[in-house]
């Protein structure tokens, strides 16, 4: 029976294909190895490919913010984003704003970075980065300008967390108080003690009538 269809087929191959069986053959082994290549190339680049993760390092969260109380102008210095263990404080009207969650903006190299360790109000009123509005003074500022550091202020209420303020420098020349008791003790130690009341003494060498 088998042998029947074998010469079936190599009478049939011929007349259908008008190719020898061992061509014929040939080239159906031919045809299956390039399948089998095939679908083992692209059947491998269709299948989702799963890459190790990366242990690239993560950014560390930032540390709760530290409240400092009242610090000087030049204190505030210190927190102006050179140091990166410290963190990136600015103030507005002379309340100091921890701002390290944007320190792409206000940290060293950022768009705003001249406002860190400063009090930037009257900058931020006048849209400013010149050197001389680098400074908490608003006096002389317009209705709109004011308008324009209230709503910096708002913004850095809603969004930052207040750490402190900055402490209020009083000249000695302004203390008119401390003066005001030098002058009085001056006054006091330069007046001359009252004389006693010159009392005529009494005339016992008199004689009475």
């Amino acid at each position: 029976m088998a042998l029947q269809l074998w010469e079936t087929l190599k009478e049939a191959i011929p007349v259908y294909t008008g190719l020898t069986p061992s061509t014929f053959f040939t080239v159906v082994a031919l045809g299956f190895a390039l399948y089998y290549v095939a679908t083992s190339l692209f059947g491998q680049s269709s299948q989702p490919q799963h890459h190790p993760r990366s242990f690239e390092p993560e950014m560390e969260p930032l540390p709760p913010p530290v409240q400092l109380g009242e610090v000087t102008k030049e204190e505030l210095k210190a927190y102006d984003g050179t140091d990166p263990k410290r963190p990136l404080l600015m103030a507005i009207k002379g309340q100091i704003y921890d701002v390290s969650q944007s320190r792409m903006f206000y940290g060293p190299g950022g768009p705003y970075a001249l406002f860190a360790g400063k009090d930037a109000s009257r900058a931020l009123a006048k849209m400013s980065f010149e050197e001389a509005d680098l400074t908490g003074d608003i006096s002389g500022l317009g209705p709109s300008e004011l308008d324009t550091l209230q709503d910096w202020e708002y913004k850095f209420m809603s969004k930052y967390v207040k750490v402190g303020t900055i402490k209020t420098e009083i000249s000695e020349a302004d203390d008119g108080s401390s003066k005001a008791d030098e002058s009085v003790e001056k006054d006091t130690s330069e007046t001359p003690p009252a004389k006693a009341e010159e009392v005529p003494p009494t005339g016992s060498g008199e004689k009475s009538d």
